[in-house]
């Protein structure tokens, strides 16, 4: 039996997250006694990992530096939950979209730069937890655009590199898809621009998720 397998980008895809990462990296940099960033930059590099990203906005700190801004991003994004701060809704016709691609025996899966905490939580706060079969985030694989993490969902999935496909609104998951040999989709509402996709490698870029849906259906 062939398993249509379709694995999402969660920030920038499913959820528009960038105020509050944008906040958490700002308490971050102020922790580290480094120079803040551009909320512009930041969104640039959401997607990879903490560490990668930081590497990417900070290069010439120290490892000091870098080791206390990670864990001051963490802390900050947990009091930012605990408190219910958290801004993370879900782009507009996410969720229809979702459901029209499991009414047509999709398997769905989650490939992302959060944390298992920040992922799970995200999902069972907009009742998403059940419509995923494998979520694979930072905590367990080496950043994007390495394709360890979608290679994990494929298997975990049952699923072949041939029937899937990586959705996501960074040449990160583009790259990534292009890198396990996956069938690499891009979406125009996140944080990098659909040239950008299209010069990465993707084949084709969805203007909506309802258009998304028809691009996979």
């Amino acid at each position: 039996m062939t398993i249509k397998l379709a694995v999402f980008d969660c920030d920038g895809t499913l959820v528009d997250g960038q105020a509050s990462i944008c906040e958490a990296m700002e308490i971050a940099f102020q922790t580290a006694d480094l120079p803040p960033p551009d909320r512009h930059d930041i969104r640039r590099i959401v997607g990879l990992s903490l560490p990668q990203a930081l590497g990417h906005l900070a290069p010439d700190a120290s490892g000091r530096q870098r080791a206390a801004a990670v864990d001051a991003y963490k802390d900050a994004f947990r009091t930012s939950r605990l408190e219910g701060r958290l801004q993370e809704p879900l782009f507009q016709g996410i969720k229809p979209l979702l459901d029209r691609l499991l009414a047509a025996d999709w398997t769905l899966a989650v490939a992302t730069g959060k944390s298992d905490r920040g992922l799970y939580s995200c999902l069972m706060m907009h009742g998403l937890s059940d419509h995923f079969v494998s979520c694979q985030t930072a905590d367990r694989h080496p950043s994007k655009p390495h394709p360890d993490m979608l290679h994990a969902a494929i298997e975990e999935a049952g699923a072949s590199v041939a029937d899937a496909v990586m959705i996501g609104d960074t040449t990160f998951d583009i790259e990534m898809a292009k890198a396990a040999g996956v069938r690499p989709i891009g979406v125009d509402w996140g944080y990098h621009t659909p040239a950008e996709l299209t010069g990465a490698g993707a084949e084709a870029i969805a203007a909506s998720p309802s258009h998304l849906g028809d691009i996979l259906i």
